[in-house]
């Protein structure tokens, strides 16, 4: 059974089997909403990141006498506090220290730097960061606390990052192993093994890790796609065997990832990990179950 069915044909499918092998469409998504979400910043939209004119000053944001300010992508937000800071992610194995200039050629500038001067809320101001989730969560998460948004203030001690998922240049992504039957060429991931390209074919792969020095890493933006919170576009010429169209997606994430999904069996989210995570992916278990929206 191919997955570009069509949702009639699909749900006739599902009401007569079992929908664990079969991507059930849901590519005519369409958001209410701004798709920017969060960072529209209560109004102030592009600007709030993307000063036309200054950088940090241009905002009036410019807490430190920094002459790089605004040199990359424009940036509004002051990241002078972050220079050179040293943060430890994924349990304390990853030590990234951070760029000491935005002129800095390295992928951590514009992947974690400029993510860090609104979402840190250890070294940098917490800007207009209310460190509480934007975005209405579904009732399987829990209500005990509010969801923080600000690394390195979480709730527990202040400048702990070591319960962040690993980030930075010496989070390498690779190939083979217990992972995907990938290969990497100077960095960039190919998903052509029997399995990972069966993966792509039943789900994507929409992650963007970075490349430094010859190796895939993990950044921010790996995962999010900061200008777009709520809906991924798969195109007519996309490499995912997804049906062509929109999909839900919540968190900036840069793949099909809806947690609100009222399909108690629905594995879209699950999917999302397994781009990176391919020990636990169906394929690499010798599994047949797809997609499921």
């Amino acid at each position: 059974m191919k997955l570009h069915l069509s949702a009639a044909v699909t749900i006739l499918v599902c009401a007569r089997l079992t929908c664990s092998s079969v991507a059930w469409s849901q590519a005519g998504y369409a958001p209410a909403t701004d798709v920017l979400g969060a960072h529209l910043n209560s109004g102030r939209g592009c600007t709030a990141c993307h000063a036309p004119h200054g950088g940090a000053m241009g905002n009036g944001n410019a807490k430190t006498a920094d002459p790089s300010s605004g040199v990359v992508a424009l940036w509004g937000e002051d990241v002078g506090g972050l220079y050179g800071k040293t943060i430890a992610t994924g349990g304390g194995k990853y030590v990234e220290v951070l760029p000491t200039s935005m002129t800095a050629e390295t992928p951590d500038v514009a992947g974690l730097l400029t993510c860090l001067s609104c979402h840190d809320g250890n070294y940098a101001s917490a800007s207009m960061m209310k460190n509480k989730v934007y975005e209405t969560l579904p009732a399987t998460y829990g209500t005990n606390n509010s969801i923080p948004t600000l690394l390195g203030n979480t709730g527990g001690s202040m400048g702990n990052y070591v319960s962040e998922h690993p980030v930075g240049l010496t989070a390498t992504l690779s190939c083979g192993g217990s992972g995907w039957d990938c290969t990497e060429n100077h960095g960039s991931i190919e998903m052509k093994g029997a399995n990972s390209s069966r993966f792509v074919s039943n789900y994507g792969y929409f992650v963007k890790p970075a490349i430094y020095n010859g190796n895939a890493v993990v950044m921010c933006t790996t995962c999010h796609d900061q200008h777009v919170m709520n809906v991924v576009t798969v195109g007519a010429n996309s490499t995912s065997g997804l049906p062509a169209g929109n999909y839900a997606t919540m968190f900036f994430l840069r793949a099909p990832y809806n947690p609100n999904d009222s399909n108690p069996m629905s594995n879209q989210t699950a999917q999302f990990c397994r781009q990176c995570h391919g020990e636990v992916s169906n394929e690499m278990n010798g599994g047949t179950a797809r997609t499921v929206f």
